[in-house]
């Protein structure tokens, strides 16, 4: 994230915000401009950053516990039960008959 600060100071403003908000684009960053002056976006700001990082971190730890989990809905494996026909169904035992 590239915050430019001190926004309320436009007299002397060192960097043009077309060229800082240019710079953040070309890196793939976040782009803001604040004032603690007045207060002018610095809680957007802290809310922004913070919700990025939480947003890589879940992303790690889901990427992180798929790749290391081993519970059976990660290692699936079809498999194929042909449909019993009616010459089949007499040789079986019925559910819950003792042998």
């Amino acid at each position: 994230m590239l915050v430019g600060n001190k926004s309320d100071l436009r007299h002397l403003r060192a960097v043009p915000t077309d060229e800082a908000r240019a710079f953040a684009e070309k890196n793939t960053l976040s782009f803001i401009e604040t004032s603690a002056l007045d207060s002018t976006n610095v809680e957007e700001a802290f809310k922004n950053i913070l919700t990025e990082i939480y947003r890589i971190v879940s992303q790690k730890q889901i990427a992180d516990r798929s790749a290391h989990d081993e519970s059976p809905g990660n290692n699936v494996v079809d498999i194929s039960v042909p449909p019993t026909t009616d010459g089949q169904r007499g040789n079986k035992l019925q559910c819950c008959q003792s042998l």
